[in-house]
This record gives C-alpha cells, sequence and structure tokens, in this order.
C-alpha cells in the first residue's frame, strides 16, 4: 500500500516537470474582405421612391496563426471590420439618395450587417442597369506588438473601400397630355372634354383604354370615363373625347380632372400608368332672369301676360319653354309658352292667358317662373325660379266706361237742346 502510494506521487511530480508551459495564439496575415448586395428586389420604376436594405459581407480570413508559450491571447482579429460606416452615393444615375451616412458597428470575419437607404428614382430616368457607388469606411487591425508577458501593443490603420450596388430601371409607360379642350361644358350641365395624350415612356402600351376620373371632390364628373385607344408607341400621341358633368354649384373656373392610361406590358400583365392631374375649364351655367313684365291686369277680367326672358348665361338653351305657376287670384289653363333655342345675351317673350278673380285686391303679385330646356347633349335642365310681377288694377279700359255713358247722354242733351232752339226761330 505505501509502495503505491509512493509510485503515484512519483508519477505525477513527474507529469508536472515535464508538461510545457501554456500556450498562447497570434494572428500574422488577415484583413476584413467586404462585398456588399441589395437584399430583395433590385427593380425600380421611374419615379418609384422606396426604402432598400444593403447587407454588408465581411468574407476576409485570418491565413497564418503561431501558437507557442509566451504569446498573451488577442481580443481582436486581424480580419475584423470595425467602426465601419457607409454612405450611398447617386454617381452619375437618375437616382437621389435620400438617407444620410450612418455607422453599422463592428463586422467580423463571416459576419454581415444590415444598412437602410431610401433611393428615389426620377420620372424621366431611361430604362437600364446603373450602379450607385457604396462607400465602405472602417478600422483594421494592422499590427501587434507584444511588450513583456503582460503587455500587447495594437497598430490600427483606417481604410475606405467604394463598392458598387446594382439597380435596374424598368421600362414603363408614362403619358403626358399635350392638348386640353372642352365643348358645352358648362355649370350644371353635361359636355365633352377632348384630350390628346403622348407616351413619355419606353414601352409600348398595348391594348391601351385611357381613361378620365374624377380628382377628390372636384365638381367635374366623369360621366364616359374611358375609350379605347389600341397600341400607345413610345412618342406616339392618340386622342380620345369623353363625357362629362359639372355640378350646379360650382363655379365658373378651372377644375381638377386625373387621367389614367391602362394597358397591357411586355409581360403580357396589366400594368397602369401613373396618373396625371389637368385643369379642366368649365363655363358659367345657363341662367335666365324676366326682363320685361307684363302690362296691368284688372279684377274680373281674362287676359294675356306678355313676359320676355333673356338667356343670361354662358351657353345657349335648346328647346326651350317658359312656364308660370297661377295661384290666387289667377287661374290658367295656358301656363306654358315654347320659346325655343336662346343663345347667351338673347331675349324672347312668351304669353300666357290668366283669368284674374274679380275679388281681387288691387296690388303687384309676383308669380314663379321657370324655363326647361336641354343642353347641348340633349339633357333635359331646369332653371332657377324666377319672379314675374304682375299688377292688377283697375285699367284704363274699365275706369272711362260711366263718365262715357254720362258724356254721351250730355251730348245728346245738348244736340237736342240746339235742334229745338233752331225749330223756334223759324217764321
Amino acid at each position: 500500500m505505501r509502495a503505491a502510494t509512493l509510485m503515484t506521487a512519483i508519477a505525477l511530480l513527474a507529469g508536472c516537470i515535464i508538461t510545457p508551459a501554456s500556450a498562447g495564439e497570434k494572428y500574422l496575415y488577415g484583413e476584413p474582405k467586404l462585398s456588399a448586395a441589395i437584399a430583395g428586389s433590385n427593380e425600380f420604376e421611374p419615379g418609384d421612391e422606396r426604402q432598400i436594405t444593403v447587407m454588408i459581407e465581411n468574407s476576409g480570413l485570418n491565413t497564418v496563426k503561431i501558437v507557442q508559450p509566451g504569446i498573451i491571447n488577442g481580443d481582436v482579429l486581424p480580419n475584423t471590420a470595425r467602426l465601419t460606416s457607409v454612405a450611398l452615393l447617386p454617381g452619375d444615375t437618375p437616382v437621389r439618395v435620400k438617407t444620410d451616412p450612418q455607422m453599422i458597428g463592428d463586422i467580423a470575419g463571416g459576419a454581415t450587417a444590415p444598412a437602410s437607404f431610401v433611393l428615389k428614382v426620377e420620372r424621366d430616368a431611361e430604362p437600364g442597369v446603373y450602379s450607385l457607388p457604396l462607400q465602405v469606411t472602417y478600422t483594421r487591425l494592422y499590427a501587434t506588438d507584444q511588450q513583456g508577458s503582460d503587455l500587447t501593443t495594437y497598430s490600427w490603420a483606417e481604410k475606405t473601400e467604394t463598392l458598387q450596388l446594382e439597380i435596374r430601371v424598368k421600362e414603363i409607360v408614362t403619358i403626358a397630355v399635350s392638348d386640353v379642350g372642352v365643348e358645352s361644358l358648362n355649370v350644371g350641365t353635361e359636355g365633352f372634354v377632348h384630350l390628346k395624350v403622348r407616351n413619355n415612356g419606353f414601352e409600348t402600351a398595348h391594348a391601351a383604354v385611357l381613361k378620365i376620373a374624377r380628382s377628390g371632390m372636384s365638381p367635374v364628373i366623369p360621366t364616359d370615363d374611358s375609350v379605347f385607344i389600341g397600341d400607345l408607341m413610345p412618342g406616339q400621341e392618340a386622342e380620345a373625347t369623353f363625357k362629362a358633368s359639372v355640378s350646379k354649384g360650382a363655379e365658373a373656373q378651372t377644375y381638377p380632372l386625373t387621367i389614367l392610361l391602362e394597358y397591357e406590358n411586355s409581360d403580357h400583365q396589366t400594368a397602369t400608368a401613373d396618373g396625371v392631374t389637368i385643369g379642366i375649364p368649365v363655363g358659367g351655367k345657363i341662367d335666365f332672369a324676366v326682363v320685361a313684365s307684363p302690362a296691368p291686369v284688372a279684377p274680373g277680367q281674362k287676359a294675356v301676360l306678355d313676359v320676355t326672358f333673356k338667356n343670361t348665361g354662358s351657353a345657349t338653351a335648346h328647346s326651350a319653354q317658359a312656364r308660370v305657376s297661377a295661384v290666387d287670384p289667377f287661374t290658367s289653363d295656358d301656363d306654358t309658352a315654347y320659346l325655343g333655342e336662346i343663345a347667351p345675351g338673347e331675349s324672347k317673350s312668351a304669353r300666357f292667358t290668366v283669368s284674374v278673380d274679380a275679388g281681387a285686391t288691387e296690388k303687384i303679385y309676383g308669380l314663379d317662373a321657370e324655363v326647361r330646356y336641354r343642353d347641348a347633349l340633349g339633357n333635359t335642365q331646369v332653371s332657377d325660379t324666377m319672379k314675374v310681377d304682375i299688377e292688377v288694377r283697375q285699367t284704363g279700359g274699365d275706369l272711362p266706361l260711366l263718365p262715357a255713358l254720362l258724356g254721351l247722354s250730355l251730348l245728346g242733351c245738348i244736340g237736342y237742346g240746339a235742334w229745338t232752339f233752331r225749330l223756334r226761330r223759324r217764321p
């Protein structure tokens, strides 16, 4: 037992004597090796504004390592990109970068780090592949100097690399309105909108359909909103005519209208070009005024009222008819009169037959009148209500009746007296 214990102690002592001192590790060569790529799609359309995520990858390796006693293990590897910052530049491209440079920290070998940028592609950008410079600035371990057994000095070097990010601008159709015209488009009526559009893009719009749409709360409302124009090649123009109505509460001024183009692209998919908002001039409404009231009428009589109506609006009224509403003390079996076509500024007279109650109070009465007409597209419209002033009083044809009878009697008496006087003077 004592012999076994002695042998074990001797073995342990021998092991302690022959075991080497603890060894350390030191990397002599290695540096960061960076690359960058866009996560997800790198395709843009002209006019796009979108955030992209760029992944920066460090594939740098540490190629030579020394392991020996007395070396202090370092806590920094030479292939690590430390304090990394990135800046995306537009370069000579139709792209605006709307994000400032940013810090993304340390990137160890074999690791990646993300950076996000907002890009805006110009609306007139030509299709193609563009390279955006990505400047990456970082600090790397340049050298390690061990002093003694407990001190290590690091030497650092700052480096800036320019990587290239590729984006692809797709071919699309963009439209521009080269001419706008209106016909009979007035407040409260329906008229025509004439458009000429041009394909300003770099792709042919196949089976294209041109559309108009109401812009917000604009009083210009499409009633016929789409026209098929077929294939529209880049630089080619097409014309189309639409129907639109204007709300009655609008004013004579210019209002917005949105223009759209639906088409089939080169991938045989349905696409829509970005909408274009244009101004549509709207004329004043068709309106009427009573410019001449009828002569006074007498109680208990039937009279013909001559009323003159004037078109004070900005468009022609077609197939116009005037109507008065007879109220007590008036009655009428003939309250509608045909005026026909009345151009702006033109006046026409209408005749209505009314009967006046015998007990009517002598004063001025107001009768409601309106004009029903058709606009340029044949839609029935009704004017605002107007007042026709009618005076009820004893007219000149009634008042002289009694004096006339008295006058005739007096003349008869005078004549009879003169005749009698002459007879008496005869011999």
